[in-house]
């Protein structure tokens, strides 16, 4: 399933003051948010950035595949397991000839 992945500021998406990225699986958008320097970020804006772009990926492919609301597509910290982890798997699947 197509997602539009956009990015936006907290004045024009207010659910942006508690999140720096959400996934909507009923408008199959993905909204990050227009992160800048500023006291207390992190020094790697881009690779932050990255992260919650594949987080919210994650929260898309499980509930494309029906594990949504009550299910992994809302436990965060398989969530963050899976965006963390896919990059290290992949070079290794890559790696081995596995994909």
């Amino acid at each position: 399933t197509p997602y539009t992945i956009k990015e936006k500021n907290m004045v024009e998406d207010h659910e942006l003051e508690v999140t720096d990225g959400y996934c909507d699986y009923t408008t199959k958008e993905i909204i990050i948010a227009a992160i800048g320097e500023r006291p207390g970020s992190v020094g790697d804006l881009n690779d932050y950035k990255r992260k919650v772009i594949r987080h919210e990926l994650v929260h898309a492919f499980l509930f494309e595949s029906g594990l949504g609301s009550e299910s992994w597509g809302h436990n965060e910290e398989i969530v963050d397991w899976i965006a963390y982890q896919f990059p290290k798997m992949n070079e290794v699947f890559e790696e081995l000839g596995a994909i």
